[in-house]
């Protein structure tokens, strides 16, 4: 089997197309010498009085693919963290007094969660359930009273009743998003889990039953300090928008000045193991597919921030490392289907008339950083009331925004296949976030190939000598794909008329291919034209 790395340029020739502008504001990160916190990933946090509550989460890096070292109960985080980060202080309690029952979910990684006023909401999440002595997607919705259990763990004083815990099927998610529009909750995508990870697949080894969501599940919660239960409850179905998990789900505000949700990237494709590039945006009425617009750069969950613009009617979301399909290499689009560990930091924007495009920022972090993190918000930086930083009301050239905090730390981008548990770890570092404006310096490149439309993604298979080409049309049109060798030779060129509107699949045969070929793939339609490079490699 051969490796390969795609190495991406674009000529773009589509009408109304979003321009190259100076960046609206720069990004500063700013490493916290605080070495007294541990490292965390994929965890659950609120926050009250200045202070965080940190619940759940793993202790360990990337999980291993034997499934005997996968997701090991040694991992789990089995305390509640409170961190002063102004004071750089930590306090801890150990799980251990509170209920079994609470116990197993509150140590899980991967829950959905949502802070409401002073109430941290958990639902679901995966791990090892020493109840049951195996491993599970949790059937848990339990409410913290966040104020509350902060003080009591500063001053070691009884937990127990700041927890309240429900069951319901409805609950059995991990690697989703709890978000609220109005009065309603949303549990986004996910998968539901049972049983110890295996690369090879369910009916391997021990075996294990994966189940996505594919829904949007709607409800809302009563909860009157003792009781708690939900009602109303409904389900949106739709493979296509939510056969998605360990993603980013970002609130927004949408030209018209509404309150919606959009859904960014994730995995995998219903038909391919490969991230989304498309975006989905909710509104309290109806949800849409983007597939005008496609993120190449960010595309397993980290650490976002949301900031827009009332003045400029634009919004923008901050992606801070983590996992992605694509990464940027001397200027040069890279695509590595092993999907590595990145430092990109990148924005999307949404201008005022609705249309969204990627920018690659200046600055990057520090190491391969950012997937399982947490972007936290300062308590004083002002907010709209679903958490978007109002820009425009940034009124210092320099501004402190928030934090970032834990995550994985690899030491390479592609550790998975080599993965003996060494390779990378829970981060512990934590940084703070400044948004600088009126900087005339700040320069964000774009991403053309993600405003063109096309979504082209180039698989070639050396052991059959062919590439499999997938693309999206918005309307029915012919399509023109031209393959060259290194030296500029046209190996193929076909016109495809009349092919239909939305996802296609083309597959192409070449010469042979063998080490250090490269192959140049070009497609093209009467809107937009994108060529990408190939380099076949061991």
């Amino acid at each position: 089997m051969h490796k390969f790395l795609l190495v991406l340029f674009f000529t773009i020739t589509i009408t109304n197309i979003i321009k190259a502008q100076p960046a609206p504001f720069q990004i500063v990160i700013e490493p916290v010498h605080f070495p007294d916190i541990d490292g965390l990933q994929s965890y659950a946090v609120s926050q009250a009085d200045g202070k965080w509550l940190i619940v759940g989460g793993r202790k360990d890096g990337l999980h291993m693919r034997q499934p005997f070292g996968a997701f090991r109960p040694a991992g789990k985080n089995k305390m509640l963290t409170v961190i002063d980060p102004v004071n750089l202080k930590k306090w801890e309690a150990p799980l251990s007094t509170l209920s079994a029952e609470l116990q197993d979910q509150l140590s899980a990684t991967n829950a959905q969660f949502h802070q409401e006023g002073n109430r941290l909401y958990v639902i679901g999440g995966y791990g090892h359930s020493d109840i049951l002595n195996k491993f599970i997607t949790h059937d848990k919705l339990t409410a913290i009273d966040v104020a509350e259990t902060i003080k009591a763990i500063i001053n070691n004083e009884i937990l127990s009743t700041f927890f309240r815990q429900i069951s319901d099927t409805a609950f059995a998610v991990t690697g989703g998003h709890l978000k609220k529009l109005n009065e309603t909750y949303y549990l986004i995508g996910g998968q539901k889990f049972m049983g110890r990870y295996n690369p090879m697949g369910p009916d391997h080894g021990p075996g294990f039953f994966q189940q996505y969501s594919n829904q949007i599940r709607k409800f809302q919660i009563n909860d009157d300090g003792e009781n708690i239960s939900i009602q109303n409850y409904e389900t949106v179905t739709d493979a296509a928008a939510f056969h998605r998990r360990d993603y980013n789900v970002v609130p927004q505000i949408l030209p018209n000045q509404s309150e919606a949700l959009s859904v960014f990237s994730g995995v995998f494709q219903p038909s391919v193991n490969i991230p989304f590039l498309n975006s989905v945006t909710i509104n309290s009425k109806t949800y849409t597919i983007d597939n005008s617009f496609a993120q190449y750069y960010n595309h397993y969950h980290s650490a976002v921030l949301p900031l827009y613009s009332d003045k400029q009617n634009e919004m923008h979301n901050i992606f801070f490392g983590g996992i992605a399909q694509y990464y940027d290499s001397a200027g040069v689009l890279v695509q590595n289907d092993e999907v590595p560990f990145v430092k990109t930091i990148a924005r999307v924007t949404r201008d005022k008339y609705g249309q969204m495009a990627e920018y690659k920022l200046p600055v990057e972090m520090p190491a391969l950083l950012g997937a399982g993190s947490e972007f936290i918000k300062s308590p004083s930086v002002p907010k709209y009331p679903n958490g978007i930083i109002k820009l425009d009301e940034l009124n210092s050239d320099t501004n402190f925004v928030g934090h970032i905090y834990g995550g994985i730390s690899s030491s390479l981008p592609n550790v998975f296949f080599i993965n003996t548990g060494e390779e990378s770890k829970a981060s512990n570092r934590l940084f703070k976030v400044y948004v600088i404006k009126n900087s005339t310096s700040a320069q964000d490149k774009i991403n053309s190939q993600s405003i063109n439309g096309l979504q082209l993604q180039v698989f070639p298979d050396a052991d059959e000598d062919e590439f499999l080409i997938n693309f999206m049309l918005s309307k029915n049109t012919d399509v023109e794909i031209i393959i060259k060798d290194a030296k500029g030779k046209i190996l193929k060129k076909q016109t495809l008329k009349g092919l239909n509107a939305g996802k296609n699949a083309v597959t192409k045969s070449v010469k042979s291919m063998i080490p250090g070929d490269s192959f140049w793939v070009t497609l093209k339609t009467a809107e937009a034209e994108s060529t990408q490079k190939i380099i076949i490699e061991e």
